[in-house]
């Protein structure tokens, strides 16, 4: 089973609705304002946000309205993960396009009672699926902090390799890569 719910994908843009990905377990839908609420408690819990950001209400709003602005413009963006079965909210994940670095990241955050599940892997599996088959991108990165040693895990289940070292919003990350598959590096 594809995770892919079309089997022709496309970028999202205005006028379409519904989830953008499905897999067995998860329904992946473009983040709104809708999802305040839900993206403040995400980015609360400590454990959580031991290398990603916490957001306020008011920061949150605005990281909202800037993916929404990047779904808009550029097809792409980051996702709510819910879980297919209740519809309750895991998390997000999804590729952002970084303009420091003029590359797409595959990302993922997830809530404490979602880890040790696979969802991130799954819900990754399709955005990158998905994002390779719909985008015209020779890689895909994912930053990750060296000591985020379940994301690096993650990030290797999936296919990224280690790459160069680098400062992202005021931290040391690893910049780990999957090229296009079917390509010299891929």
């Amino acid at each position: 089973m594809t995770a892919m719910e079309t089997s022709a994908p496309a970028p999202y843009g205005p006028g379409n609705s519904g989830p953008l990905l499905e897999t067995e377990r998860l329904v992946l839908r473009p983040l709104t304002a809708d999802d305040l609420d839900r993206f403040v408690d995400l980015h609360a819990d400590p454990e959580v946000t031991r290398f990603v950001p916490v957001y306020t209400r008011e920061q949150a709003r605005q990281r909202l309205a800037e993916i929404e602005r990047q779904w808009a413009e550029r097809g792409h963006g980051v996702c709510a993960v819910e879980l297919k079965e209740t519809g309750a909210f895991l998390g997000r994940c999804g590729l952002n396009h970084w303009e420091v670095f003029d590359e797409v990241e595959a990302g993922w955050t997830f809530r404490r009672s979602a880890w040790g599940h696979g969802y991130a892997t799954e819900a990754a599996r399709a955005c990158l699926e998905w994002g390779f088959a719909a985008l015209d991108v020779p890689y895909f990165t994912a930053m990750i902090d060296p000591a985020n040693t379940a994301s690096a895990k993650v990030a290797a289940r999936l296919g990224f390799t280690p790459g160069r070292r680098d400062r992202f919003l005021g931290h040391d990350v690893i910049v780990h890569v999957l090229h296009r598959p079917g390509t010299r590096n891929g």
